[in-house]
């Protein structure tokens, strides 16, 4: 199993950890993010370092064990640092831009242009340059919210094998086909 659990969380300046009952409260510069515990995990802030423990060597208190020590890392991580995905639209004609009250606006080829209400946590950005493909930056403090984020939007219209068309992370690779061979009479 992963030794991840055992290993202490560091607290750069300027965050605070505060621990009550079952829930981690994180809070930074970026932003306060809170994460509930399952009983059989203990945690400890001592002086900078967070410390995780479990009670037994279970094999499910094992994995809570990994689980939370990544989660509670991902809140620090966020609120100081934050987090950042850039999203690449493909395609002739894609285009992304942003509306008032974090609206995302996207014409991905369709009869009509998809408007995509965002979560008040991820500021969006959408570039576009001449002769490149538009971009999305998406920001926030939290991880997985900026994941589902970007899962949502790349399911709009995913990246197919032939041309590589679709919404794309930037510096993925997509794997191509070559599609039909030309016969030879």
């Amino acid at each position: 199993m992963s030794r991840i659990g055992k290993s202490p969380i560091h607290i750069p300046a300027g965050v605070t950890v505060t621990v009550s009952e079952n829930t981690v409260s994180v809070k930074g510069p970026k932003g306060e993010l809170s994460q509930e515990i399952n009983p059989k995990i203990s945690v400890n802030v001592e002086g900078n370092e967070v410390v995780l423990t479990r009670s037994s060597e279970e094999s499910q208190e094992r994995a809570f064990h990994g689980l939370y020590r990544s989660l509670v890392n991902n809140m620090v991580i966020g609120v100081s640092e934050g987090y950042t995905k850039q999203l690449e639209l493909v395609g002739v004609g894609f285009r992304a831009a942003t509306q008032a009250d974090n609206i995302l606006e996207l014409n991905l080829g369709f009869t009509h242009s998809i408007l995509l209400q965002l979560p008040s946590q991820v500021k969006v950005e959408a570039k576009s340059e001449r002769n490149k493909n538009p971009l999305i930056l998406l920001e926030s403090c939290d991880k997985q919210l900026i994941g589902q984020v970007c899962a949502k939007i790349r399911s709009f219209r995913k990246p197919e094998p032939y041309k590589g068309k679709g919404v794309k992370f930037v510096g993925e690779e997509i794997r191509r086909k070559s599609g039909k061979a030309a016969s030879a009479k």
